[in-house]
């Protein structure tokens, strides 16, 4: 057999064809986007699409009334009686000062200064701070926090005080997520990939405009269905009698107000970015040390024979405490014991922190004390999963953020924070309101937005000072009542009865709640 010898350019391997270039995919990608996003473009330039606060998910609201009203002469906007059930009398001028400087400080108790008021608020100290920077400019420092408000109820007053010529919120919320009663049935329908889905869709205008005008053409309802509506103004269930009957554990609910709060602090971030008004995210503190769970409960598979053991271990543990059979150790060993045979149980966590801080084992207690706060069937502290998410809101977003939890931890010998500088499970004292202003008012001078005189820190101690010695005696007792109020209301010691017609409460001058 004769071998066929092939011509050499048929023998030769075709040539490669040319790569493209990765950029030509995305040049594709970014032409066949180019109309949406020039239409975003559009949208914004014009003000089109712009999420309302009515297009909250998760609830919805039988009435937003403004928290500003005008004077009777116009000269100034200020807190109207019907609203200082909830926030104490406040006001600014209706035109803005030349040179002005005006903060808008939201959020809950905390932010009012509870269980005092305005006048020891950080933003009373923060206000004066500044003045004693630079006397030669006004700064205004408006308090806007009301009695047991949680993020949801700050977006529409985030969304008014925008119209007022700010240039600086402050945000501090994140204790009072859970005091309402509320459902995510809804949300949790609809599932995982959708939620995601929508609410990375919700960010742009163009679908929040198409999304409105299709509703609004096929007659079904702008707001989302099935969502828990609630009353005009706070009804939180440790309001009632029987309020802490109610609280158990429920991990769907839990995760539910977790994701609420995450969206409503991204969404007020995006809010003041729309605007170009700066922002500064505080991460809340809490009193880990000194601040018992307000309700445990034991995991629902503890068998009889598994509870009778726990409660013999705990008493056994609390009896080596005592002086005449003290053995801190003993105690340890038994409490841990009860801890890992109910994992749940949130008051063993506290006893078994109380214990490791005693010996001196300060990161094993610090664990367990947030633990038993995370394992608080009635959670009146922010949870973890809630830091979290300020935290990683303020740096996605590049917002500027004070750490109150580490800032309080950092002035506390054992890094644990307690009743040094709280005065019950989350209000500071005036000392750690004084501390909050100090450290907003350090973030300005670094932003470059205040260049304080070289007598700052003098002028400010006398400003708070004076401040200080123009309140009376009854201001301070005021305050030691309203202290004690609020802790029999934690412990769920209400006697106020729920009004059958499900109309909101009228509350008391000095009505307590939470953050």
């Amino acid at each position: 057999m004769v071998a066929t010898t092939l011509p050499h350019s048929e023998t030769q391997a075709p040539s490669p064809r040319p790569r493209r270039r990765w950029w030509f995919p995305l040049a594709a990608v970014l032409l066949g986007l180019s109309p949406l996003l020039a239409f975003e473009g559009v949208c914004l330039l014009f003000g089109w699409g712009r999420p309302s606060v009515h297009d909250d998910p998760f609830v919805g609201f039988r009435g937003v009334q403004p928290l500003f009203v005008a004077s009777d002469d116009g000269s100034r906007y200020e807190i109207p009686k019907a609203r200082q059930a909830f926030f104490r009398p406040e006001s600014f001028a209706a035109k803005k000062p030349r040179d002005a400087y005006r903060i808008f400080c939201l959020g809950g108790s905390t932010v009012q200064g509870r269980p005092f008021a305005i006048e020891t608020s950080f933003t009373t100290w923060l206000e004066l701070s500044l003045e004693a920077a630079d006397p030669s400019r006004p700064f205004e420092v408006i308090n806007c926090g009301g009695v047991s408000y949680a993020s949801y109820r700050l977006v529409p007053i985030l969304e008014e005080v925008l119209q007022y010529e700010p240039d600086l919120i402050v945000l501090y919320t994140g204790h009072n997520e859970f005091l309402e009663d509320r459902t995510f049935d809804h949300i949790q329908r609809r599932g995982r990939l959708l939620n995601a889905s929508l609410e990375l869709a919700s960010h742009t205008r163009t679908f929040n405009l198409l999304r409105e005008g299709y509703l609004r053409a096929s007659g079904v309802p702008t707001e989302p269905e099935g969502r828990p509506i609630l009353p005009t103004e706070v009804e939180a269930l440790l309001d009632y009698k029987g309020g802490l009957e109610e609280y158990h554990r429920d991990d769907d609910r839990r995760q539910g107000v977790i994701a609420h709060y995450r969206y409503n602090v991204g969404r007020m971030v995006r809010m003041a970015e729309e605007a170009g008004v700066p922002m500064i995210l505080v991460n809340p503190v809490a009193n880990l040390r000194h601040s018992p769970p307000f309700k445990s409960e034991h995991r629902a598979d503890l068998t009889p024979a598994e509870l009778a053991r726990w409660q013999a271990l705990c008493e056994s543990a609390a009896s080596h405490l005592r002086r005449e059979h003290y053995d801190l150790y003993q105690a340890i060993d038994e409490y841990e014991q009860a801890c890992r045979l109910d994992p749940l149980h949130a008051g063993g966590f506290f006893n078994l922190a109380r214990c490791y801080e005693a010996a001196g084992k300060l990161d094993l207690a610090r664990e367990a004390f947030v633990q038993a706060k995370e394992l608080d069937v009635c959670p009146l502290r922010i949870v973890e999963p809630m830091h979290e998410a300020v935290l990683e809101i303020a740096e996605a977003s590049g917002t500027p953020l004070l750490d109150a939890q580490a800032l309080f931890a950092g002035r506390t010998p054992s890094g644990i924070v307690g009743s040094d500088w709280l005065v019950d499970h989350v209000h500071p004292s005036i000392e750690g309101h004084q501390l909050l202003a100090d450290a907003l008012a350090g973030m300005l001078v670094e932003q470059g937005v205040v260049t304080p005189r070289p007598e700052w820190e003098e002028a400010k101690r006398e400003h708070f000072r004076e401040h200080f010695a123009s309140l009376d005696d009854l201001y301070f007792l005021r305050g030691t009542r309203r202290l004690t109020s609020l802790k029999e209301w934690a412990q769920g010691r209400s006697e106020l009865l729920r009004p059958e017609t499900g109309d909101a409460k009228e509350m008391p001058d000095d009505a307590d709640g939470q953050e």
